[in-house]
């Protein structure tokens, strides 16, 4: 008899699912607005092909749209989608906070072609100046915030165990805690501060915590991909539990940290980096538990190839991520090494997840053609471009730069910038491809037998 899965989703393919389908459909969306952004930006870097592309000040523009789109709207939206799992029955009107998510990012999306620009460079949420872009930002942070409220309000735990709605109602919580931060930020910021130095302290706290939900959820969803692949983890289910919750223990911090600390301060703002980098830390104990189980896994039925690719390209990057942030010194492109890293670790799982749940929200299933195939040129294209970016910090190329502002002067400089250009290029590729997988599956038929 097979053994119960205490991390399974508690999705039944044959009830309706509105609201998880809205937030997978908006996920999907904003990878795919993210890409077509990300091209120009590649392009624009990429030795030999950077002298063609005469908009500097268009790469900066799109530089901004593309990280909101690729780690605001995309992880938020994936975030929500994994809250709303644990909610039994959402009523109609709750579709109302992915409908201003939505609404907010198409904003966002055309704002540069309607007039947006003056974009400003700083961390977390990089802004364009302009009254239309920043409607579309706030009206995201609503229906964030209408979902984040719906969850503490009225969730009540999911399954017999309740596992999966602790950990998650913990992602709730830590994403409110960042979002209460904000709001406090916005209201006593000095009134003095203007351009990139204001917004990078309004979102400075914020973002930081952020990034504890964000690591929270992806481990979840390495245990929820391992357990799916008929596997067990060797550590015992509230074992399990008490490693995942302890990964957002250091956000307990935050009220400390504003009582003590001015947010303009240099103080506050070290603080804020050794709380994720060595809080980060704690993630380790499941990320080892999860490495050692998928490179002892063994071969897994054909169906599950997919999410196992992307479980173990997700574990590669972010391990290298993680490294590479320890070797940042001064202000150069490996400080994007390192988030890009992160970032597309994140982004794997939650492509894992989704090849999961296709399924079960009654869409087609997943082409394990290109499925099993995916994670490994997008993964391997992104690793090709955060250890070109890695090898050209070393020699001082600084980040945030394209074109000729970039100064390429040495061979290993350029040879550097094109490994990272080529392998940019292949990401794309492999985003393309799980877009096809993803649409293919959506607009596809709800039966049939996988290719």
């Amino acid at each position: 008899m097979k053994p119960s899965n205490p991390f399974a989703l508690p999705i039944d393919p044959n009830r309706p699912q509105p609201l998880l389908k809205c937030w997978l459909l908006l996920a999907v969306f904003s990878l795919i607005a993210a890409g077509l952004f990300s091209l120009l930006l590649v392009l624009s870097r990429t030795p030999g092909i950077q002298s063609m592309i005469p908009w500097v000040d268009f790469f900066h523009t799109a530089l901004v749209v593309h990280v909101d789109l690729s780690v605001l709207i995309w992880f938020l939206s994936m975030s929500a989608l994994l809250w709303s799992v644990q909610i039994r029955e959402a009523p109609k009107f709750i579709l109302i906070a992915p409908a201003l998510v939505a609404t907010g990012t198409l904003i966002m999306v055309v704002s540069p072609f309607a007039g947006a620009g003056d974009p400003l460079m700083n961390n977390y949420v990089p802004v364009l100046q302009h009254p239309l872009f920043f409607f579309g930002l706030n009206t995201v942070a609503a229906g964030i915030a209408v979902q984040l409220l719906y969850n503490l309000l009225t969730t009540k735990n999911a399954g017999r165990s309740g596992l999966l709605p602790t950990i998650l109602q913990a992602s709730v919580i830590t994403t409110f805690i960042a979002l209460l931060a904000l709001g406090w930020n916005w209201k006593n910021i000095d009134a003095s501060l203007t351009g990139t130095a204001y917004y990078e302290v309004l979102f400075w706290a914020p973002g930081h915590v952020l990034q504890f939900s964000h690591t929270l959820l992806m481990l979840l969803v390495w245990v929820i991909l391992i357990y799916a692949l008929g596997a067990r983890l060797p550590t015992k289910t509230q074992t399990t539990r008490l490693l995942l919750l302890v990964v957002v223990l250091p956000v307990l911090a935050t009220p400390w940290l504003y009582f003590n600390y001015s947010m303009e301060s240099v103080e506050a703002r070290l603080a804020f980096t050794d709380l994720m980098k060595f809080g980060g830390l704690l993630s380790l104990p499941i990320g080892l538990i999860c490495t050692w189980k998928i490179l002892t896994l063994g071969k897994v039925d054909e169906a599950l190839r997919p999410m196992k690719a992307a479980l173990f390209c997700s574990l590669v990057l972010f391990a290298t991520g993680g490294i590479i942030g320890f070797l940042i010194e001064g202000v150069n492109v490996v400080i994007p090494a390192h988030y890009h890293g992160s970032i597309v670790g994140v982004t794997l799982a939650f492509m894992g997840l989704i090849y999961l749940i296709l399924p079960k929200l009654g869409y087609g299933e997943v082409s394990l053609k290109l499925g099993k195939i995916q994670p490994f040129v997008y993964g391997g294209g992104q690793m090709m471009h955060i250890l070109g970016l890695a090898w050209s910090g070393g020699y001082g190329v600084q980040r945030k730069t394209a074109g000729e502002a970039q100064i390429l002067e040495r061979l290993p400089e350029i040879l550097g910038m094109g490994m990272m250009g080529l392998g940019g290029l292949i990401s794309i590729i492999g985003g393309v491809l799980f877009l096809i997988v993803a649409l293919k599956s959506i607009f596809g038929e709800p039966q049939g037998s996988m290719v």
